[in-house]
C-alpha cells in the first residue's frame, strides 16, 4: 500500500497516525499547536475528522438522539456533542498545508460526500472510514471512487461486514485498504483488544493490517506491533487535563513521543527470521563449551573422562565428538589445556 509515496506494510516502517479529532477544543491555533507536536513527537501522519452536525444526525430534543448510558458522553444531545468536537472545515486548507510544511501526511475520515468533495479540492493522500461508518457502504463507495487508499477501521464489525466494506470499495475503484483493529470503547479495556486477531485479519483479507488505539497508555499498540500492525493510530492532546470530548483516552506529546520510539524498537527487534549467531554474538563462541585435554596424556595413552573433558572456551572438539575420542589412544604427549583436535587422536586402524 502507498500513502502520499509512502510504503505501508509487511518490509515498511510502521505509519504512526495522530488523531486530532476534537482535541483542537474549537482554538485553530491549538490545532496548529497539535500538529506541531505531532511532527515533533516523531509521527508519521496526523488525521483529522471532517463533517458537520447536520451531516451526522438530527438537531432533535429526543432520547434517540443522546448517547446511551455506560459510554463517556453518557447522556450528550449528538448534535450538540458533534457541534462542539466538529473541525470547522476553514480549518482544513491551513492544517493540511501545515502538516505538509513539516514533513507530515495530512488526511481525514469523511462523513458524507460533501466532507469527500472538500478533502479532493485539498489534494489528500487518502482516506479513513471511521469504525462506526464501516456499514455506509454507499459512503465507502463515493470515497473509493476517488481512487485514492482507504484505512477502514473495524471496530464491532463481523467478517461478512468487513467482507461488504473491502469488497464495495475495491469495486468502487480504491486501489489499496488497509483494515485497523479496533475496538470501539472510549476508553477501550485492554482486556477486549484481542490483538491475536491482527495477524487473521492480515491472512484473511489480505491487506495492511494496523490498529486503531483508544485504550490508555501505550502497551497495546507496541503489542500489536509486534503481531504484525503496519499502522497505528492514536488521538492526541496537547495536555488531558484540558478535556474535551476525547481528551480522557488521548495520549500527551511527550507520551506519543514515547511510543514512536518503543515502535521503533520494536520493529527493529522483530528483525527477519534468522538461525545462527547475528553479528554480535561471533565474539561469544569462544564461550560455548569444547573438549580439552584437563591432565597430561602421554602418547598412546587413552582419553578417559579422567582427562578429558567439555569446559570453556569453545577451542576444542565440539562436544558431541566426546563418545567417538573417548577410550581412543593419543597420538602423541598432549599437555593439560590442550584443546582437543582429531590430530592428537589415534584413529582406528592406525
Amino acid at each position: 500500500m502507498d500513502v502520499g509515496g509512502r510504503p505501508v506494510g509487511e518490509g515498511a516502517p510502521v505509519l504512526v497516525i495522530a488523531e486530532m479529532s476534537a482535541n483542537h477544543l474549537g482554538d485553530l491555533g491549538r490545532a496548529r499547536d497539535i500538529v506541531r507536536a505531532a511532527a515533533d513527537a516523531g509521527a508519521d501522519a496526523v488525521k483529522l475528522q471532517t463533517y458537520t452536525p447536520e451531516g451526522m444526525t438530527l438537531d432533535v430534543d429526543d432520547d434517540r438522539f443522546r448517547v446511551g448510558g455506560g459510554l463517556l458522553w453518557e447522556q450528550r444531545h449528538l448534535y450538540e456533542l458533534y457541534a462542539e468536537a466538529a473541525t470547522p472545515w476553514e480549518w482544513h486548507e491551513e492544517l493540511v498545508a501545515l502538516a505538509g510544511d513539516l514533513g507530515l501526511l495530512c488526511f481525514s475520515s469523511p462523513f458524507d460526500p460533501g466532507a469527500v468533495e472538500l478533502l479532493e479540492r485539498l489534494g489528500v493522500p487518502a482516506y479513513k472510514i471511521a469504525s462506526f461508518e464501516l456499514v455506509d457502504l454507499p459512503l465507502v463507495r463515493r470515497v473509493a471512487e476517488t481512487g485514492k487508499p482507504i484505512v477502514v477501521s473495524t471496530g464491532m464489525a463481523t467478517i461478512e461486514e468487513i467482507d461488504d466494506v473491502v469488497g464495495a470499495a475495491r469495486s468502487a475503484g480504491a486501489p489499496d485498504v488497509a483494515l485497523l483493529r479496533c475496538t470501539s470503547a472510549y476508553p477501550a479495556p485492554v482486556a477486549e483488544m484481542d490483538l491475536r486477531t491482527i495477524p487473521d485479519m492480515a491472512e484473511r483479507w489480505g491487506v495492511p493490517v494496523g490498529l486503531s488505539d483508544h485504550t490508555l497508555g501505550t502497551t497495546v499498540a507496541v503489542a500489536a506491533v509486534a503481531l504484525g500492525a503496519c499502522i497505528v493510530e492514536k488521538h492526541l492532546t496537547l495536555r488531558r487535563a484540558d478535556g474535551g470530548p476525547d481528551g480522557a483516552f488521548s495520549l500527551e506529546p511527550d507520551e506519543l513521543a514515547a511510543l514512536v520510539g518503543a515502535i521503533r524498537e520494536t520493529e527493529s527487534a522483530l528483525g527477519a527470521v534468522r538461525y545462527g549467531p547475528a553479528e554480535r554474538e561471533r565474539a561469544s563462541l569462544a564461550f560455548r563449551r569444547s573438549l580439552f585435554v584437563v591432565s597430561d596424556v602421554r602418547a598412546g595413552e587413552p582419553f578417559t573422562p579422567d582427562n578429558v573433558r567439555s569446559i570453556r572456551p569453545g577451542d576444542g572438539l565440539a562436544p558431541r565428538h566426546l563418545d567417538e575420542v573417548l577410550g581412543r589412544r593419543a597420538a602423541c604427549d598432549v599437555s593439560r589445556g590442550t584443546p582437543l583436535s582429531w590430530d592428537l587422536v589415534e584413529l582406528a586402524g592406525t
